[in-house]
Formats: C-alpha cells, sequence, structure tokens
C-alpha cells in the first residue's frame, strides 16, 4: 500500500516485444496483471472456476513434458498455433487439453494440477515472476480483479498484454482498456503512460459489443474461422461471471488468491459444447 496517488504510476505494454524487456527492470513495487482473452488467461481462470488445483505456466514443451515425467499426476494443457499440442510434437506425449476454456471442464480439472504452454500466454506471466504481485486478467473476472487493486493500490502497475504471435492484439488491448478505465480516478493524478491512455480511449468505442469487436482481432478471426473453436470467442468475452481473482505464486504456479461475491456462473461448463481438438 502506498500513502499517495501521486507515487502511483500505470502503463501498458501491447506486445511480446515490450513485455520481453520486464526482465531487465526492476519490479519488486510492481504489480503485473497479465491478458491473454484468447485464449490463456480465460483458460486458466475456467479451470480454477471448475475446481483446479493449481496451473504451472511454462514456456515451452519440453518443459511442460519433463514435469510429467516427474509427476504423472498431472494434466497437460496447451498450444501451438491454436490447436492443441499433439504427440509427434512432444516425442510421444498427448496432452490432455488444447487451449480452449471450454474443455476445462469440472468433471476432468476438479483437484488437478494442470501444466500449461502457450504461444504467447505462459511467456508473458513467466516473464513477470519477479513482481511483486501477479494477476491473471481475464473479461470474466475483471469486477474481482479491479476491486483487488483498489484495495491494494499498488505502487506501479502494469498491464501485460500477451499479443498475437509478436504483435499487439485488440482483444487484450481492450481489456486493458477496461482495466485502465475503471481504475482512473486512482491513477490518473500519477505517472501515466501513453500506452495507458491508448488502451483507456479504445475501450469505450467498442466495448457495447465485444463479440463484435472480435470479428476484427486477428485471433479472433482465425477462432471464427475454426468450426470447432469459433464458441471461444464469445465464451471468452463474457463480463464479470467470475468472482475470484488468481495470480502467479512465488512457486511457480497460479492459484486462486481472493473470493468476491460467488458469482453468477462460475460453473461454466454449460455455455458451449467443448472442442474435440
Amino acid at each position: 500500500m502506498v500513502d499517495g496517488p501521486m507515487t502511483r504510476s500505470i502503463e501498458v505494454l501491447f506486445s511480446p516485444a515490450e513485455f520481453s524487456a520486464l526482465a531487465g527492470r526492476d519490479l519488486s513495487r510492481t504489480t503485473c496483471v497479465v491478458l491473454d482473452i484468447l485464449r490463456a488467461t480465460t483458460s486458466m481462470m475456467t479451470a480454477l472456476a471448475n475446481g483446479a488445483e493449481a496451473i504451472i505456466p511454462v514456456g515451452e514443451i519440453p518443459e511442460a513434458v519433463a514435469i510429467k515425467q516427474q509427476h504423472p499426476d498431472v494434466l497437460l494443457a496447451g498450444e501451438r498455433n491454436g490447436l492443441r499440442i499433439c504427440a509427434d510434437q512432444t516425442g510421444g506425449v498427448e496432452f490432455d487439453f488444447g487451449n480452449s476454456p471450454r474443455e476445462f471442464l469440472p468433471e476432468k480439472v476438479r483437484g488437478k494440477t494442470i501444466v500449461m504452454t502457450t504461444t504467447n500466454g505462459t511467456r508473458a506471466l513467466r516473464v513477470c515472476a519477479q513482481a511483486e504481485s501477479v494477476l491473471i486478467g481475464s473479461f470474466l473476472n475483471l469486477r474481482a480483479t479491479i476491486n483487488w487493486i483498489r484495495r491494494e493500490l499498488p505502487a506501479n502497475l502494469i498491464l501485460v498484454c500477451s499479443g498475437t504471435i509478436d504483435q499487439a492484439a485488440l482483444e487484450d488491448t481492450l481489456a486493458a482498456g477496461a482495466l485502465c478505465e475503471r481504475l482512473w480516478p486512482h491513477y490518473a493524478s500519477g505517472q501515466v503512460a501513453d500506452s495507458a491512455e491508448i488502451a483507456r480511449r479504445i475501450y469505450p468505442l467498442l466495448q457495447t459489443d465485444l463479440p463484435g469487436a472480435m470479428k476484427h482481432s486477428r485471433n479472433g478471426q482465425r477462432l471464427l474461422n475454426h468450426p470447432e473453436l469459433r464458441g471461444d470467442v464469445h465464451f471468452c468475452v463474457q463480463r464479470e461471471t467470475l468472482g475470484f481473482v488468481a495470480g502467479l505464486q512465488k512457486d511457480g504456479t497460479v492459484r486462486k488468491l481472493a473470493c468476491e461475491t460467488p458469482a453468477s456462473s462460475s460453473d461454466t461448463s454449460g455455455m458451449d459444447a467443448p472442442p474435440s481438438a
């Protein structure tokens, strides 16, 4: 907790080209919120909502396979090029899940630890690991995340957009803008990066139709054109269905941090049929 609003700062990192530089920064008094709306952070929140004990984010496939070999009870989740990681990519180990939030059904994940590797989202989390706090950001738990930040009022707040490949992603920018807009009274009189101002001004332009906005997103278009994955798009832009905050712990696991109020749809398994691949 800090004493005065003038000491606070807020910024948005839009793409992997920016967040990779975090490794060289002092993050000891910084809270990072990692956003990978389509789909890693949304999938993490869904898995935890449906009873998963913890998620271990890793950067590369061999790292995930090595953990599975040491701990056979863990489940493996992840994607490359948007699709579930298959045995021919791992040397024979089939992943249990891809990166669709609709796959993480209660009967499959309850009480389990999930090792996850994705193209951008899990890398972003690992880069932020030295921060004082690292939160998992999604539209699903937007209100809970905002309320946590309002209570803690971190001196430095960085919203880390995981992006698409090496570029910015519209959906992550919109989520960052939603956070900026509702946290603005607490940070506007401090050090505000232009990136935060940009995100805050973009969000109101598109907030009334997020599913429609996804038709103009590179990630959104890719998923909408895939018959088994198009349902993920609507799922991922649902706002404030989960009433808890999740974060990356110092032991490298993602777990629930705090519970706000019972969410109206915390069991998200009934939204759409999960994809088969």
